[in-house]
Formats: structure tokens, sequence, C-alpha cells
């Protein structure tokens, strides 16, 4: 009897083991996913002033870079906030790959040109504001689909063409700010009680 329960403390010493072990090795290939995706931004920021810290490297933690928060719960980017910090560039496809993502904010820069459509993979998103850049083209029909969003800003860039009625769609949408952008249309507000 006694070596019977040895064998069954053994064996679940041994799956326990094994099973933290391929914990951590998925932790971190997701880590890794969400550092490549902020390497590329940083290879697409091409200027930024001396006075910032830009402590963007392979040798430390994704989660001590600057601007970075990530979660308690899956150790993954959850929040991405470059704001006010004069960075001049463009968004790369890759960030679309921070798949648990929550807060994006590049608010006062002078990023510029369109945005990828590879940003349609954040679902986690709730709060998007690239305000006070200088990004160009029309209002993706991709702004749409982000079902747990509660506020866009994208007030003072170079945006153009139609507002699109499939963002008032969002359910969750509480705030959202166009101005001082070059859109034609009307917003319709609808409240319900």
């Amino acid at each position: 009897m006694e070596r019977i329960g040895f064998l069954l403390s053994i064996t679940f010493l041994l799956v326990l083991q094994y099973s933290s072990v391929g914990t951590v090795g998925v932790a971190e290939t997701n880590i890794t996913t969400d550092q490549s995706a902020l390497l590329a931004l940083k290879s697409h920021v091409t200027s930024y002033p001396h006075n910032i810290s830009f402590n963007w490297s392979t040798t430390t933690s994704v989660c001590n870079w600057v601007g970075v928060t990530c979660g308690a719960r899956h150790l993954r980017v959850a929040s991405l906030n470059l704001s006010y910090m004069g960075l001049t560039g463009t968004i790369p496809p890759h960030l679309g790959n921070l798949s648990f993502l929550v807060e994006l904010l590049f608010i006062n820069n002078s990023f510029h040109g369109t945005l990828p459509k590879e940003l349609a993979y954040l679902r986690r998103l709730k709060l998007i504001s690239f305000r006070y850049n200088n990004f160009m083209g029309s209002i993706p029909l991709w702004f749409g689909s982000f079902p747990k969003l509660q506020s866009i800003d994208l007030r003072g860039n170079q945006f153009s063409g139609s507002i699109l009625a499939i963002i008032f769609n969002l359910s969750t949408l509480q705030v959202i700010n166009l101005s001082n952008n070059q859109l034609s249309g009307t917003l319709m507000y609808q409240q319900t009680i």
C-alpha cells in the first residue's frame, strides 16, 4: 500500500514538473512574439529625441520597456503608450500580433502614413488613441470590428473620406473623437434608454 502511495506521489510530481516546464516554454514564445512586434515598431521609428530613454532591446524584458505595460495574468503586452514622446515614423503591420493589447496610445507624435489592416487582429482593444499625429487615408472599415472597443480618438490627423457608420454599431463604444480631420458626413447620435 505504501509503495502505491509512493508511486502515485512520484507520478504526480513528474506530471507537475513537466506541465510547468511546458507552460514556461509557451509563455516565452508568446512574449517573444510581442517582443518581435515591438522591435519592428522601433525599426519603423525614424526619429526620436535624444533625451528619451528608448530601452527597447533584447537584453531587457519587454515588460520593462518604456511605454509598455504587461498584464499580470498572462505576462503579455496589455498597454502600449508612446504618447508625447516626439516620435516620427510609421506603424508596421507587426503590431497586429500583440494579441493581448487592451490600450494603444500614440498621442501627440509625428507618426504618419496609413494604418495597417493587421491592427484589426487586436480583438481585445478597449482604447485606441492616435490623436495629433499625421495619419492619412480613409478611416479603415475594420474599426467597426473591435468587440470590446470603448474609446476611439483620431482627432488632429489627416484622415479623409466619409465617416463610417459601422463604427457606431459597436455596442461597447462610449467615446469617439474624429475632429480636425478632412472627413465628410454627419455623426448621428442616438441615445438609448
